[in-house]
């Protein structure tokens, strides 16, 4: 038998501090450092290793924990990643007066991914920055470019001023 302990981050207190600022600042701070990871990130140990305007990459290691009854990864890892990568994307051209929600997502898995170790990013781009729905899509590819999976997505963007 194996365990794992994590802990994590108030939701509530980190979107709480989030909101006062514009998507790409709010990025920024979590991937430099100076807010916490959000509990799904922790849940899943993954990490934003780089903001850029209309685009993020998140990079982790999957595990035997987060096998399924098969013993490979479950597709719930992958969508988890290529949903954080793609929402976060178009979170990084918001303002601190917007903010969004996924309407439908896609994902096409190509293979399994290695339980070995081996460092996955997912590299999320902004397709179209509509004003009301914007779309991105992502993609999973280890350090050597070898690739497992893709997706895009549409969401919505509205005020948070009421």
């Amino acid at each position: 038998m194996h365990s794992r302990n994590y802990t994590w981050a108030d939701s509530k207190e980190l979107a709480q501090a989030g909101s006062a600022m514009a998507g790409i600042d709010y990025l920024r701070a979590m991937m430099n450092g100076d807010m916490p990871r959000c509990a799904y990130q922790e849940t899943m140990d993954y990490d934003l290793v780089e903001v850029a305007e209309g685009r993020v990459v998140f990079a982790g290691r999957p595990g035997a924990y987060l096998a399924n009854p098969l013993g490979t990864v479950h597709g719930g890892y992958f969508a988890g990643m290529l949903d954080s990568a793609m929402g976060c994307a178009i979170h990084s051209l918001l303002t601190a007066e917007q903010s969004y929600t996924t309407l439908e997502f896609k994902l096409n898995m190509v293979r399994g991914l290695p339980t070995d170790g081996t460092m996955i990013r997912a590299i999320g781009e902004v397709i179209h920055p509509g004003r009301k729905v914007a779309t991105s899509e992502a993609r999973l590819e280890d350090e050597a470019g070898k690739f497992y999976a893709h997706a895009t997505c549409s969401c919505l963007i509205f005020s948070t001023q009421g």
